[in-house]
């Protein structure tokens, strides 16, 4: 695999804008950052599907995770750069790699904020904030255009969605429920083939209601299991809802 992005910054806070998951042909085959480029004028063709997760964790090719790429000496912002490798991509490689040879992954975030361990923290709270100013005149803390979806008018390449960005929403932090939902509700009317992992907590229609999607990604006795799951959901073209043990 091979994992691109694009990287915005404003002030002092860095945002992953855009990124995509490149799985393979062989080990032997590469592609690079223009070879991406011309894939992208295509994106009907090269773009498989998307994957929507919480929020991103990565970092530029020979850099680490780092709050402000600029202080560690970044200075391609706003363009294709590769992206280190990841556990997290790793799984979604495994996913992925049996039937989208040769094919683009977007991987798209409820929140572009490039920073890990971001729950629980105070900056929720931000977010929380900025949605409920967000169709407004009003400032917000985080930029409006890098870190949310303007839900109404986004764009989708691909046959599928992958909804992965979690289900755990704190109920104090009521705009990012519904921020979630309402992503949910809006894709969900796409000509999209859209797919999850539940548990026993809710069936189907009640997890697309509410957004409850669990994470690929997990840790302790989930971490296989999870793995596992996203797995089982690309088994198939096309993909399919799977329902896993908690």
């Amino acid at each position: 695999m091979q994992v691109f992005g694009k990287f915005s910054t404003n002030f002092d806070m860095d945002y992953l804008v855009e990124q995509y998951l490149y799985i393979n042909e062989n080990e032997e085959e590469k592609i690079t950052v223009t070879d991406l480029e011309n894939m992208l004028k295509k994106k009907r063709k090269h773009v498989a599907g998307t994957v929507f997760l919480y929020n991103p964790e990565e970092a530029p090719t020979g850099f680490k995770m780092s709050r402000f790429l600029k202080e560690d000496g970044f200075d391609k912002y706003d363009e294709y750069v590769t992206i280190q490798e990841t556990p997290r991509m790793y799984v979604l490689n495994a996913a992925f790699k049996e039937h989208y040879k040769g094919k683009l992954i977007e991987i798209r975030y409820l929140f572009n904020y490039n920073r890990e361990n971001i729950e629980p923290t105070p900056i929720l709270e931000e977010f929380d904030a900025d949605l409920d100013k967000f169709n407004s005149m009003q400032l917000t803390r985080y930029d409006k255009e890098r870190n949310y979806i303007d839900i109404p008018n986004i764009r989708l390449s691909g046959k599928f969605v992958f909804f992965g960005m979690g289900h755990k929403y704190d109920r104090h932090h009521k705009n990012i429920i519904a921020y979630a939902r309402s992503l949910s509700e809006h894709v969900n009317k796409l000509d999209k083939t859209v797919v999850f992992m539940h548990d026993n907590n809710y069936d189907a229609d009640e997890c697309k209601e509410k957004a409850y999607f669990l994470s690929p990604f997990a840790t302790g006795k989930m971490r296989e299991k999870r793995a596992n799951g996203i797995k089982e959901i690309f088994k198939t073209i096309p993909p399919k809802i799977v329902k896993i043990s908690s």
